[in-house]
């Protein structure tokens, strides 16, 4: 049915953090200057993207994943949800500390397909930004006291991060991105979050957002593991390809295109977001111009493609 590139459009998210930098910086046309993230390839009910071209233009890519299944590879039993979610995040305030669990947990507790393992590209980051990662805490009970206590500067550990930094985030790692961040969020696809600390802050009315302390006490690692990751580059053509990290649910890589290079299609389907300068894809014939923020899919009956030009890419695959 395809074969050639399915562009996406994003659906936007705003958030008591959010600003205007995805306006700014991509040239979104992002709702309000409290947009937190742009949902940029989801298939998740809380926010699909939509179909830009082709058959399918009009369509999200829910509707894609679940009548057109041999753009995915997808095998007649096979009955689970799309399997990633790639955000933009426009961090003008901190978020929220908070904790994802595993699929385990996630099934039999929240009843959703997925847990939430994650992963960040650093788009930009202010001098001296900082992300929380992890903690302090030896045992569940030390997490849990702490956390009750709100003690807050001696639980969570601080990590310094600027553009073109790589961040893993396992399910069960607390974490947050801090103000005057922007990131590329590569993740299983799911919405289910526990809040741990937000900084007693108020929404318009006053109210504070909940927190889930037994939750996120039930599914955090303790004590704070640092995934290892074993990070490789390889070099076709003008491409520069960098293995970010490869686990169950996702391979992430960046690429560097600097010239020209051909390509075959080595995943079931690849997820391909421009995060700079601008390129030329040729597929079958046909060349589609990408600019930096633009977002795409290249389904199964791809086969070979062309790239050209200077510019870098995060791309995933399931």
């Amino acid at each position: 049915m395809y074969n050639e590139p399915i562009f996406l459009q994003p659906a936007f998210q705003e958030k008591i953090w959010g600003g205007d930098k995805l306006k700014i910086v991509y040239n979104y046309d992002i709702p309000s200057e409290r947009t937190g993230e742009a949902w940029v390839i989801s298939a998740h009910p809380n926010g699909p993207s939509v179909i830009e071209n082709g058959p399918l233009k009009g369509k999200t890519l829910a509707d894609a994943w679940e009548s057109h299944g041999e753009l995915f590879n997808k095998t007649a039993d096979h009955k689970e949800a799309y399997p990633l979610l790639v955000k933009m995040l426009d961090a003008n305030d901190d978020l929220s500390v908070q904790v994802h669990p595993d699929d385990q947990f996630a099934q039999k507790v929240e009843s959703v397909p997925y847990g939430k393992t994650e992963c960040w590209y650093v788009l930009d980051a202010e001098p001296e930004a900082e992300i929380v990662f992890g903690h302090h805490a030896e045992t569940k009970e030390q997490l849990t006291r702490m956390m009750n206590n709100g003690e807050w500067d001696e639980l969570l550990r601080r990590v310094r991060v600027q553009s073109g930094d790589f961040v893993y985030v396992p399910s069960g790692t607390i974490h947050a991105i801090g103000g005057g961040i922007v990131i590329l969020e590569t993740q299983q696809s799911s919405d289910t979050t526990y809040r741990v600390y937000d900084y007693d802050r108020t929404d318009v009315d006053g109210n504070k957002r909940g927190l889930h302390l037994d939750k996120a006490a039930a599914v955090t690692n303790v004590p704070h593991q640092m995934p290892e990751l074993n990070q490789e580059e390889s070099v076709s053509g003008g491409l520069t390809m960098t293995k970010l990290v490869e686990n169950d649910y996702f391979r992430v890589s960046q690429w560097t295109l600097n010239g020209d290079a051909e390509q075959m299609m080595e995943a079931d389907f690849l997820q391909i977001s421009a995060i700079k300068g601008n390129a030329t894809l040729t597929t079958n014939g046909k060349s589609f111009e990408i600019e930096k923020g633009t977002n795409f899919i290249l389904p199964h009956g791809v086969g070979k493609y062309a790239l050209s030009g200077k510019a870098e890419f995060v791309v995933s695959w399931a």
